[in-house]
């Protein structure tokens, strides 16, 4: 693939791509029908695992793709094979639209399937947004503080939705991922916030907190992502032309701390506060790591 130009590479890969999503379609629309036709938990159990496996298999082609138009230079540490018979929690700094191929690539059959929170709007991306609601990804609808103000009936909707997602998980664990961030960085972005962060936004801790007090106990742990890209941030096209060379990864597993099991981020201010607290230092942590990592990976 190397000898081609590289908007070509990116058509090729775009078109398999589209192929791809075209096929693994077909499987999670049959699968979604029968089980609004067919209300047995049991069903609904063995439907959503063969759910799990297509869009394994839809990444397990993504991966191929990946390998086949540009040579990547994976550096990973901390990366084994997680318990797929718990959930768990997944959080990762968040740069480009590349960084859900990399978690993808590196997590997909290692761990239990990933789902991540979607604004409501992406349900109307053609196919892809259908496959997400067959896959039962939660859709998130955001207010703002000055819209809750107004309609304080909306408070807490948010949180009902992560729970009702999260009760579809007790059958068939996942490993729910959550972007602390809520957007990717950019200079722009970093500079208007004032982040006190070197290489990160600031986090926002309601997130987590929602899925924490939604799924409780049936979090094993976090699996915690750092992504470094040594050639700075690569747009999605950048990937589909094979112009990423080098990609460095760090996992970590950390323990749930039982004090932030079972509590109430909405009306507990003092519980709000220290998980606040917990996330900054997640966050304070990370920021070093990557300190780091730039360090030892510096700009090509």
């Amino acid at each position: 693939m190397h000898f081609l130009p590289a908007p070509l590479r990116g058509l090729l890969t775009s078109l398999i791509l589209a192929l791809n999503t075209l096929f693994w379609c077909w499987p999670l629309f049959i699968f979604a029908l029968l089980k609004l036709l067919l209300p047995i938990p049991a069903v609904h159990r063995l439907l959503r695992f063969l759910m799990h496996a297509s869009a394994e298999a839809w990444i397990s082609t993504n991966k191929f793709w990946m390998d086949w138009v540009g040579h990547i230079e994976w550096d990973v540490e901390g990366l084994k094979g997680f318990d797929k018979q718990h959930s768990y929690l997944v959080t990762s700094n968040h740069q480009s639209w590349v960084d859900i191929l990399v978690l993808q690539y590196q997590l997909n059959r290692r761990a239990p399937f990933l789902k991540f929170f979607l604004k409501r709007e992406l349900i109307w991306v053609p196919v892809i947004g259908l496959c997400w609601w067959a896959l039962e990804f939660p859709f998130m609808k955001r207010f703002s503080k000055e819209y809750l103000a107004k309609h304080p009936e909306k408070r807490g909707q948010d949180l009902a939705t992560t729970r009702k997602a999260c009760a579809r998980y007790k059958t068939n664990p996942v490993s729910v991922f959550n972007f602390l961030e809520g957007t990717r960085l950019s200079p722009a972005k970093h500079a208007q916030q004032q982040s006190p962060f070197k290489h990160l936004l600031k986090p926002k801790a309601g997130g987590i907190a929602f899925v924490l007090d939604a799924m409780g106990e049936q979090l094993h742990s976090i699996i915690n992502v750092t992504i470094h890209y040594p050639q700075g941030n690569p747009g999605f096209w950048d990937l589909l032309c094979g112009l990423i060379t080098q990609v460095v990864v760090r996992v970590q597993e950390l323990e749930i701390p039982q004090e932030f099991i079972g509590g109430n981020y909405d009306q507990d201010e003092a519980y709000r506060l220290q998980f606040q607290q917990w996330v900054n230092q997640l966050w304070l942590d990370k920021d070093a790591e990557l300190d780091e990592l730039k360090r030892r990976f510096p700009a090509r």
